[in-house]
């Protein structure tokens, strides 16, 4: 099984960026796909962004196309998601998960889909 640990998070300023980061451990050497979920307080958690094993596939939510990049880097197992034009309604806990497979088998804004979670990163975008 994998571990997942996120970092990155903060306080920003509307307009302003942030990168977010997942490290991977454990069984890293089968391919996963990953996906970047958000849950504001008092509502359910939202899909932000997905990206296959070899990151040719990119997947994300209306809500943030255009403004968010998720890429990541195998050989340091870790995912990034790249927040710009930030606005105070992205303020939320972000949650990285990952599923072993295709993400091409899969609904990658399904969290059901994703079998493995890390703990979470807050991040505050002040108006």
């Amino acid at each position: 099984q994998v571990q997942l640990v996120e970092s990155g998070g903060g306080l920003v300023q509307a307009g302003g960026s942030l990168r977010i980061s997942c490290a991977a451990s454990g069984r890293t050497s089968s391919r996963y796909a990953m996906g970047w979920f958000r849950q504001a307080p008092g509502k359910e958690r939202d899909f932000a962004a997905a990206i296959s094993w070899r990151g040719s596939r990119t997947y994300y939510a209306d809500s943030v196309k255009g403004r968010f990049t998720v890429s990541r880097d195998n050989t340091q197992n870790t995912v990034y998601l790249q927040m710009n034009s930030l606005k105070p309604e992205d303020t939320a806990v972000y949650y990285c998960a990952a599923r072993y497979g295709f993400i091409s088998d899969i609904d990658p804004s399904n969290g059901s889909e994703y079998g493995y979670w890390g703990q979470g990163t807050q991040v505050t975008v002040s108006s």
